[in-house]
């Protein structure tokens, strides 16, 4: 769901600065360097607050301004909707890629999050 799709009471609330845990989540997803990335429940957790779930409707309210093709899907799977413009970047940045399986009929492939995923590199204790 996007901001513009929200119904007008909510777009207001939305309309001004992020609230502060979306400042925050937004500041995780700029710390992620080029060619590596971090999952929802990966960003929470160096957060220390909330889950998964939270940080996903925070990248689809406000990531518009942040990398958001680096904050992922537990999966790997791309992200629904901008799988081509998210592949884009992966390729740009050399981030690594699993062909896709048979089963998703040789398609898109997904992030190899086993060589592609970011722990933070120890910067998390100086972290707010």
């Amino acid at each position: 769901m996007s901001e513009q799709s929200l119904p007008d009471e909510a777009r207001a609330r939305y309309a001004g600065a992020p609230p502060e845990y979306a400042e925050r989540v937004l500041e995780v997803a700029e710390l992620i360097p080029p060619g590596r990335v971090m999952t929802y429940g990966d960003v929470a957790e160096w957060l220390g607050e909330g889950g998964p779930r939270q940080v996903g409707r925070v990248m689809s309210l406000y990531g518009g301004g942040v990398p958001w093709w680096r904050v992922v899907r537990a999966d790997g799977v791309l992200l629904p909707g901008h799988e081509l413009r998210a592949l884009d970047r992966y390729r740009a940045e050399g981030t690594p890629l699993r062909e896709a399986g048979r089963a998703a009929g040789g398609h898109l492939p997904r992030i190899d999050l086993r060589r592609a995923r970011w722990d933070g590199g120890g910067r998390a204790e100086g972290h707010t």
